[in-house]
């Protein structure tokens, strides 16, 4: 079992978390008026390989303390790992995000499971990847060039769903548009930061 260290209001706390929630984790912060949280980020593209998150995590970590950081938070759910970034926690006595990935956590962890089932075969978008739907998806696999190859990347998935941290129009846009070119059904869910909210107010040591 992981240890938690002790939480004391306004103590200095390091967020390490995923490029992908980076935006996000600062939205909290100023929400919350977290002014001891501090943020550094794993690269975005770790989310197409996961084998390199706990390494990486693990060298950042170690960093951090070296540093003289004492309260570490690892903004990543399991993301693939496999249970291996829970190893790395455990090494170093941190805690990481609940659940298996952050499509969960926006939703709520609870909530995502108890949907499991229907959406089995959902393609999940966030804001970020709205934002960097032609660099994270359609370049990458060559969908510009290869416009014929997109039922081989997505003839599995029957539903796109768009879990929006915020109000953005033109991130609906960039959604509606993504469900369209994949030939998906489409569907929005407003979750803003769903887990990520209390989970960071709790290891800032503004909940018990």
């Amino acid at each position: 079992m992981t240890r938690k260290a002790k939480k004391e209001p306004h103590e200095k706390l390091l967020v390490i978390a995923c490029g992908m929630i980076a935006r996000e984790v600062l939205a909290v912060k100023s929400q919350l008026g977290l002014d001891h949280l501090e943020l550094t980020c794993l690269p975005a593209e770790f989310h197409f390989y996961p084998d390199r998150i706990a390494p990486a995590m693990d060298e950042a970590i170690a960093k951090a303390k070296g540093e003289g950081y004492d309260r570490i938070f690892v903004g990543y759910a399991d993301c693939g790992t496999g249970g291996g970034l829970d190893i790395i926690c455990q090494k170093h006595g941190v805690e990481r995000m609940d659940g298996p990935h952050c499509f969960a956590f926006y939703q709520g962890t609870a909530q995502f499971m108890a949907s499991g089932e229907a959406d089995m075969l959902a393609f999940y978008m966030t804001d970020f990847l709205c934002r960097q739907f032609d660099a994270f998806f359609i370049r990458p696999l060559g969908l510009d060039r290869h416009p014929e190859l997109i039922p081989d990347y997505f003839g599995n998935y029957e539903k796109l769903i768009y879990l929006a941290q915020t109000d953005d129009p033109a991130l609906d846009e960039v959604a509606e548009g993504a469900a369209k070119l994949l030939g998906l059904t489409y569907e929005r869910r407003s979750t803003g930061y769903g887990d990520l909210t209390p989970s960071l107010a709790h290891q800032a040591g503004m909940t018990k």
